[in-house]
């Protein structure tokens, strides 16, 4: 039997791919107020602002953004144990490069659901799904007319996957860390399910403080996870 290795996964991976961060210098926060496109305040005072500022957001991923060597090199280390990636990121990067199983903690950017039934969600293949009658404009509607909004986890609202993926973390022989500065929680309480057992790798160019147990690789994702498969495989 393989054993389990989970990784949890936040912006560093993607912003070698050309993803924009939030947090780092240059980044959307410092083009866009956070509170007006990342927060349910936001969404609810201004929603054709959230409308245009995720299609933009789509528009560049599916044009411009592919998954990175750290992408594929998580898909390759499937064949030698069973991974489950946990990320942070909205952007479906995981998914393109192959990985089997991704749990998304903040929800997924080519994704809308309706505003009225949570349960109905929709899909982006690119920047609209008008087979569906689905446009991603400021005024958008779903089949049945009903509005919809971003398929995201905005400031101010729960995190209904965090209790899956600390489940995960708790089965977790492996658990790999890899660029995030732990600050944003409730995902940077991941680590702290992991079982007193289980082997821990922290990858990040500028690591955060962790305890002397944590097995820390300060290099950036790529770098990083090349190392992390020559340790785990040797």
């Amino acid at each position: 039997m393989k054993k389990k290795l989970v990784v949890s996964s936040g912006a560093g991976i993607s912003a070698e791919s050309g993803m924009m961060t939030y947090r780092d210098a240059g980044g959307l926060w410092d083009t866009y107020p956070v509170m007006e496109v990342a927060s349910a305040e936001g969404f609810a005072a201004n929603p054709p602002l959230i409308h245009e500022f995720y299609s933009n957001m789509r528009k560049k991923m599916t044009a411009n953004i592919k998954p990175n060597a750290a992408h594929l090199g998580l898909v390759e280390l499937e064949k030698y144990f069973d991974v489950n990636i946990i990320t942070q990121n909205v952007d479906d990067l995981h998914e393109r490069a192959g990985s089997s199983h991704v749990l998304h903690l903040h929800g997924e950017l080519m994704k809308m659901r309706s505003m009225k039934h949570p349960e109905r969600i929709y899909q982006l293949p690119c920047d609209q799904l008008t087979d569906k009658g689905l446009v991603t404009t400021v005024d958008t509607r779903d089949p049945y007319g009903d509005p919809v909004r971003p398929h995201i986890v905005f400031f101010g609202e729960s995190v209904p996957e965090f209790e899956p993926a600390a489940a995960l973390v708790q089965q977790a022989d492996i658990l790999v860390v890899i660029g995030t500065s732990l600050v944003v929680y409730p995902a940077a309480a991941l680590i702290q399910y992991a079982r007193r057992e289980t082997e821990v790798y922290y990858i990040d160019p500028n690591p955060a403080s962790v305890p002397d147990w944590v097995h820390v690789i300060p290099k950036k994702a790529t770098e990083g996870v090349a190392e992390l498969i020559t340790l785990l495989t040797k």
